[in-house]
């Protein structure tokens, strides 16, 4: 396969910019300009060593780092090829609704509906990796901005990766940040649909049950170790999800 190739001479580096930074900042530039149309083959690490006079340490890690942002895909022994959008993935940062509500000048406040310890459910058992008789941790919130409520919040939780979960005033301290503080996460999976509310869900955010709704359902663990499974449902008429993506 035949691509272009570069003046073996490096741009010259920005002030304060480490060396693997600017190898990324040239590629991600480059990909942004289509350079490299989805699934070619992009230049090797050699040849970036010998065009930006850096180590192959710096070109490495500029390349994992495009590789973890979903812009490069990487085989071993074969190269570095562009990636397809289709592979792209959203980073999806985990946000904690009061603090959102407060950043916006609003006033929150929650509702607690239910904060109790039961038998894992056999539809949460499976995600969670326990046994059905397993005691978790099961707490139903509704939140609210200005008086309106915007989410439902439906959480189960490991006992074994926050004993204390269930001794919080959750009006005043929200459960996704308090589990932050005890339960750092290393891995979380998320799904996100457009779906209509259950009776309950619509019930308690005082919209009609054939009303849309944006629903996330989270999954976090540590290591091995599953700390949450969350279940929000947010009115689509008073919520948005918004993101962020420059290549």
């Amino acid at each position: 396969m035949v691509f272009l190739r570069q003046s073996p001479l490096a741009p010259p580096e920005p002030a304060n910019q480490a060396p693997f930074a600017r190898v990324k900042a040239h590629l991600k530039k480059e990909l942004s300009q289509g350079r490299w149309p989805p699934g070619s083959l992009m230049p090797s690490e050699p040849e970036l060593v010998a065009q930006f006079q850096v180590s192959r340490m710096t070109v490495s890690r500029a390349l994992r780092e495009l590789q973890s942002e979903g812009l490069v895909t990487r085989l071993q022994g074969v190269g570095t090829f562009a990636a397809h959008l289709g592979s792209v993935s959203s980073n999806l940062t985990i946000h904690d609704l009061q603090q959102e509500i407060a950043a916006r000048g609003h006033r929150h406040h929650a509702v607690v509906h239910l904060a109790q310890e039961e038998p894992c459910p056999e539809a949460i058992a499976q995600p969670f990796r326990l046994a059905p008789s397993t005691r978790v941790f099961h707490t139903l919130l509704v939140h609210f901005e200005n008086d309106v409520p915007m989410q439902c919040e439906d959480r189960y939780v490991n006992p074994a990766c926050a004993p204390d979960y269930l001794q919080n005033d959750f009006t005043q301290l929200s459960p996704t940040y308090y589990l932050r503080t005890v339960a750092p996460l290393w891995e979380a999976q998320y799904t996100v649909e457009a779906s209509l509310p259950t009776a309950q869900e619509a019930e308690l955010l005082c919209i009609d049950p054939s009303a849309p709704c944006l629903v996330v359902v989270r999954k976090t663990a540590n290591a091995d170790v599953p700390i949450t499974l969350a279940r929000q449902v947010h009115p689509g008429a008073r919520y948005q999800l918004n993101g962020h993506f420059k290549p």
